[in-house]
């Protein structure tokens, strides 16, 4: 199934869209709904993105409908990359979009590198029923500023990630209640070249347990 595109109002003006509904019942109303971040504007990251279609796929064959989208700036979407700060506006934009087009699913986020810390940021301001980083920066933005994360979180690095230091991130996932174990892609790079298969492979069956396992998403105080 070929994804199907639309623009979305946002605080920067259009926000380009694309989502694909769920591979098993794809004309009934979906239980979820996931949002995939894409990586840094500034160094090519686009909604196109192999690890955020990968991730997409994913969520598909889970049940979710997957919604991908460019940030300010990007493709089809109007604005200026504005450091973070306007990129969590874009996702809040998207996100109150899904809830009006998919009323009462769940709500799940996901990012990659710069993408991850979107989503994490977003996963303060709103109900989200889990949340998953790929190759999160954590020591060059702000993740989890409350000392946990708002909802149950699965983290996924690689281990010869040249960018993001697999064993400090998995250090400082251990003191956070709401991360489960880190996912470790012992020969993937920041870019997972080759990897794609191994990080859907092993990201699916934890977030399936992770989904079957929670219940609704608390408020977001």
């Amino acid at each position: 199934m070929s994804a199907r595109a639309t623009v979305v109002p946002g605080p920067a003006g259009a926000i380009e869209v694309r989502w694909e509904a769920p591979e098993d019942a794809p004309e009934s109303p979906p239980a979820l709904v996931a949002i995939i971040a894409h990586p840094h504007p500034l160094y090519g990251g686009t909604l196109d993105n192999k690890v955020v279609t990968t991730l997409a796929r994913l969520y598909r064959r889970l049940g979710a409908v997957a919604v991908r989208f460019n940030f300010r700036g990007v493709g089809g979407s109007a604005g200026v990359h504005d450091e973070g700060r306007g990129e969590v506006d874009d996702l809040l934009a998207v996100a109150g979009w899904t809830q009006q087009q998919w009323p009462g699913a769940a709500l799940l986020l996901a990012g990659y590198s710069f993408g991850s810390a979107i989503a994490a940021a977003t996963s303060e301001r709103i109900a989200a029923r889990h949340l998953v980083l790929v190759a999160p920066p954590v020591d060059r933005y702000p993740y989890a500023p409350r000392g946990d994360f708002a909802c149950p979180t699965t983290i996924v690095l690689g281990g010869a990630d040249d960018l993001v230091d697999a064993d400090a991130v998995t250090a400082w996932a251990a003191a956070r209640a709401a991360a489960g174990p880190v996912i470790l892609l012992p020969e993937a790079s920041h870019f997972f070249h080759g990897e794609l298969v191994a990080l859907e492979r092993e990201l699916a069956p934890v977030v399936a347990a992770a989904l079957a396992g929670v219940g609704a998403p608390p408020p977001v105080s």
